[in-house]
């Protein structure tokens, strides 16, 4: 049995009386959950209001960019939305919350948009992506088009970015982006 394209990844934290130690990511153990992309860029964002909501976003193949999220700063909800072709769980999403609390890290692969809401003010995130940014083939889907159910107040409008005000929705969207038989399922 296949396991889901996502996934959600909690570290192990070596703790005592002056902290604790994390061994965030080594390829040996990515490589035995079937993550064996090579990272090339790291990237980090820092979001001052809560409710800031960055995405859907994603690059484009020849591009395409698997990415591992987490929060070092706050608290984040970070998503992942299925956009490959013919995929039996396009336009399903799922999503957890990061904290630099919990330490845990979100690996969303090529196929998938991405985005994230900010949780509380001052929050701070570092994703590692395998490819470098391409302006090119950047792309997006409107953050309101897929049903994510964001954790926020009734009535609250997120923080948005001018190009993410301006993304097309899921609908319109025709994915370049081909299904590899692994089906999206729930984080465990």
């Amino acid at each position: 049995m296949m396991t889901s394209p996502v996934k959600l990844i909690r570290p192990r934290r070596h703790g005592d009386d002056r902290g604790w130690f994390t061994e965030y990511y080594s390829e040996p153990t990515f490589a035995a959950l079937g993550i064996t992309c090579t990272f090339v860029q790291d990237n980090h964002s820092y979001s001052a209001p809560a409710f800031t909501l960055r995405g859907l976003h994603f690059q484009t193949p020849p591009r395409g960019q698997d990415k591992l999220v987490r929060c070092i700063r706050g608290r984040i909800y970070d998503v992942a939305v299925d956009v490959r072709k013919d995929s039996p769980t396009y336009g399903q999403w799922v999503g957890a919350e990061l904290s630099a609390e919990n330490g845990h890290q979100l690996f969303i692969p090529i196929g998938f948009a991405h985005g994230f809401v900010t949780l509380e003010p001052d929050c701070e995130v570092t994703y590692k992506c395998s490819d470098t940014y391409a302006p090119e083939q950047d792309g997006g889907i409107a953050w309101d088009s897929v049903g994510i159910d964001w954790p926020m107040p009734a009535g609250t409008i997120p923080g948005l970015s001018p190009k993410d005000t301006r993304q097309s929705t899921l609908a319109d969207f025709d994915s370049p982006f081909p299904y590899d038989g692994r089906l999206l399922t729930p984080l465990s």
